[in-house]
This record gives C-alpha cells, structure tokens and sequence, in this order.
C-alpha cells in the first residue's frame, strides 16, 4: 500500500479505512495461518511471523500551505500557522463522520494538500478485532505498550507541539485503542455503538427508566431511535445505547459511585469525541431553604475530588457551557411545567470523601467558608474538570436527596420515598435535554473549550 496525495477530504478518509481494514485482514489471515499449524516447533513460535511488519496503521498529513484569516466564528478546523498538521490512526471507518468533517472545515478554511498512505506505528494484535486466538503467542509481534499511551497532546505539553509536523487529531492510535477496549471492558459492549450524547448516573433505578423509555421509543414508528442495546451479564458499569442514525443518539451509564470511577471512563469515551456528556445523580443541598426533591443545575464547579489536580490547576475555572445550561432549564420547565421553583442554579462541590459531613461543626464550618455551593456530590465536578479537559461540552443536573447540614441525613426509608417520586422524571428531564441538542448539533460547536495555545485543528 502507497502514499496517495492531493487527495480530497472524502478520498483521505476512505483511503485511511482501506488502509486500516487491508492491514487488520492481513494480521487475521497470518495469525491464522499460525494457528492452523497443528505442531509449531520452538522456532516456529521464536521466529516470529513474517510480513506482519506491514501491519500497520494509517497516517494522514494536511500540508497547509500559507495561513489566512477566516471567519472568526469557527468553533475549530484553525491554525495558528502554515505547515505540516499529520496523525497515525487508528478505526477511521468507526469515526468516519468526525474524520471528514473536521478534514472538510479544514480544507475550505486553507489552501492545504492532504496525504494518506502507511505509518511505521506496528498494530497490536490485541487491538485488532476477531483475531483468531493463539496457544502461544508469537514472539516479534507488537505488544500494547503503555509508553505508547499518553494524554500528551491534550495537556498541551510542550514536546507534542514543538515537533517536525503539529499535531492533527488529540490522540495517538495506541491511546486511542486502550480508550475503546477499556470501554468495552467496564459497559461489556461494541465500542461501535457508544452514542454522541451521553449521560451518566450512580442509580439502577436511573437506568431503568432509560431501558423503559428507550424500548417505547423503538417500537414507536415515528420515532428517531432505530434500536436499543444492552449487555447480557454483569458489568462494572452498566450501560445502554438507544441508537439513532450516525450514533446520534444517547448513551447511559452507570459509573458507580465517586471521582475516580468519572474520571476513569470520561478518559476512555473521550477518544470517540462525543458531542457532550451529562451527569444525573443525587446531591446534599446545602441551602435550608431547599426541599428533598428539588433540583441543581450546576453552573459552577468546586474541586474538592483531588483527582485532576495535577492536570488542571485550581486557579483554571471550570466554565458552565451555555448551550447545555439552557437545554437543561428548557427540559426541566417542558418537565416539571413552568414553575421552575424547584430548581435553581448553582455552583456543585465534588468531594472525594463520602462521610463528608461527618465532621465536627466547626470543621464544617471551615471547609465551606467563603464557598457559594448549594450542593455537595463525588462526581459532577470531576465530569466538568475532564469534559474541560478533553473539550468535551458538560453538564449536570443533581436532585436533592438529603439536607445534612439542617438536620435531614440520607436515611434509608426517606430515600427510597424520595427515589420513587423522583427517577422518572430526573431522567426525562435529560432526555429531553440530549433530545433538543441532537436537534442542533452545531449550537454545541462551541469555542469555549478550546485553548488560547496548545490546541489541535480538529475538535
């Protein structure tokens, strides 16, 4: 397989599948060429397995060659200067859609000449789908290498940026094929059917209220959902997908409780560049004015979870992204009816302690002071502070389900009350939210995230 230049946005991305799918076929067919051998001998399986040095990944290279200013409303597809911009990749057939339309804005904001053709990055076995299984592994074939994986280019370090060619895309192949398989591994499903817009929750009962709306939605004939998918088994974090076309519709799953467990997976989805990703879950109010029941929209976010504090500083604010703000007002008050007294804005504090309030008074007194938090949760500041980080728009939308500074603590029979009066709505409430951003993609295309240097051309 050859370089191919000169090639339109459309052409570089069919070329990038057909490199990639000619290369994973060729890995299936002499690994079981290896396999079929009934009797390998110590040289056999020391020797290696010839010609698999060809199977690699793709790479692309956009040469641009002379910089221009554009229309100063592009959310992305900029550069800050002329040059070479290239990636080595991995799936392009999975991502196909991103891929030529962040080539596309790319193309039509600069004179540029785009390139496909073989990388010398090896593809590991491991990531490669439906590969036939092996007695003894080969010796010579690539491992999945940690040092291979990093986050680099999405912390702005300085090396990934100051090399012979920029960066074009956020992640290496390596990163992101231990994303997909990571998924895969925590939800027990197909990386292929993650969907754009996703929500996550700590509660069963939250999704069952999704399977239970997302299976009448596929048996609705004028619906936009074409089919609904869930894993047989258990899994450490439970999810659905309620497919629409072109992965455009939504994803829920249950991330368990607490920052590590948010940060974990917002690592691995992070590689599929969803369009924005929602937390639904349950809070402590911290205002006596509040009522078991009442809603959070979170428009701020106070880092007490500890976990990103080495990636993103605390003098970095944290912003609220508008357009999911308002998607979510709109969905409680279609929800909820126009009188929006039960929810009210405000900033969320991420801790990773869950005995939080089991502290003295003045204690208390001391972790809160000079706070404006109105309400207390392990994950959604986490969700934000790795949203932010990967440049994936967020949002969370908490329920009130204790009041421990006003002498109403999260106790059993009140909270199963609370969770029965409750789900149903919560989770429509995002729905209909999602349902709404889906509508219009583009409004989410947002610059907000994107940074003042170190910053990639596409999205």
């Amino acid at each position: 397989m050859q370089w191919r230049t000169d090639l339109t946005p459309t052409q570089a991305v069919d070329y990038l599948s057909e490199l990639y799918e000619h290369a994973c076929t060729t890995a299936r067919e002499l690994l079981t060429r290896v396999g079929n051998n009934p009797h390998p001998t110590d040289d056999d399986v020391s020797g290696g397995v010839p010609g698999y040095d060809t199977v690699v990944y793709p790479k692309i290279s956009v040469n641009i060659t002379s910089w221009q200013p554009i229309d100063r409303t592009e959310p992305f597809g900029y550069v800050d200067h002329a040059g070479e911009y290239s990636a080595v990749l991995s799936r392009p057939t999975m991502m196909r859609a991103y891929l030529n339309d962040q080539l596309t804005r790319l193309a039509n904001n600069y004179p540029c000449t785009i390139s496909v053709g073989p990388s010398d990055v090896q593809i590991p076995p491991e990531y490669i789908d439906n590969m036939p299984a092996l007695p003894q592994r080969p010796a010579g074939l690539p491992r999945p290498s940690l040092d291979d994986v990093d986050d680099a280019i999405i912390d702005g370090e300085w090396d990934a940026f100051h090399g012979d060619s920029s960066p074009l895309v956020q992640f290496s192949p390596q990163r992101f094929d231990i994303g997909c398989k990571r998924i895969e591994h925590y939800t027990g499903l197909s990386v292929d059917t993650v969907q754009r817009y996703i929500l996550f929750t700590n509660y069963p009962m939250h999704m069952e209220e999704f399977e239970n709306f997302g299976r009448s939605a596929v048996d609705d004939e004028s619906s936009r959902y074409t089919d609904f998918v869930s894993a047989a088994g258990n899994y450490q974090m439970p999810r659905y997908d309620l497919v629409a076309d072109n992965n455009n519709g939504v994803t829920i799953i249950n991330i368990g409780v607490g920052p590590s467990n948010a940060k974990t997976i917002t690592d691995c989805l992070a590689v599929l560049r969803p369009e924005c990703w929602i937390m639904i879950g349950h809070c402590a109010g911290l205002d006596g004015r509040m009522r078991i029941g009442d809603l959070i929209l979170g428009n701020a976010y106070q880092r007490k979870d500890h976990i990103l504090d080495e990636r993103i500083g605390h003098h970095i604010p944290i912003p609220a992204i508008p357009e999911v703000q308002r998607a979510l007002e709109k969905a409680v008050a279609k929800v909820y009816g126009k009188n929006n007294e039960l929810m009210r804005t405000g900033t969320v504090m991420s801790t990773d302690d869950r005995n939080w309030e089991w502290h003295t008074d003045k204690n208390l007194w001391q972790l809160l002071r000079g706070s404006t938090a109105v309400a207390v949760d392990m994950e959604s500041a986490t969700l934000a502070a790795n949203g932010y980080r990967y440049r994936v728009p967020y949002g969370t939308l908490l329920s009130v389900s204790d009041l421990p500074l006003h002498n109403v603590p999260k106790l059993p029979a009140g909270a199963q009350a609370f969770y029965a009066s409750s789900k149903q709505a919560h989770v429509m409430c995002a729905i209909t939210a999602v349902e709404a951003l889906a509508a219009k993609p583009h409004k989410l295309h947002t610059r907000k995230l994107r940074r003042t240097i170190g910053e990639v051309p596409f999205r």
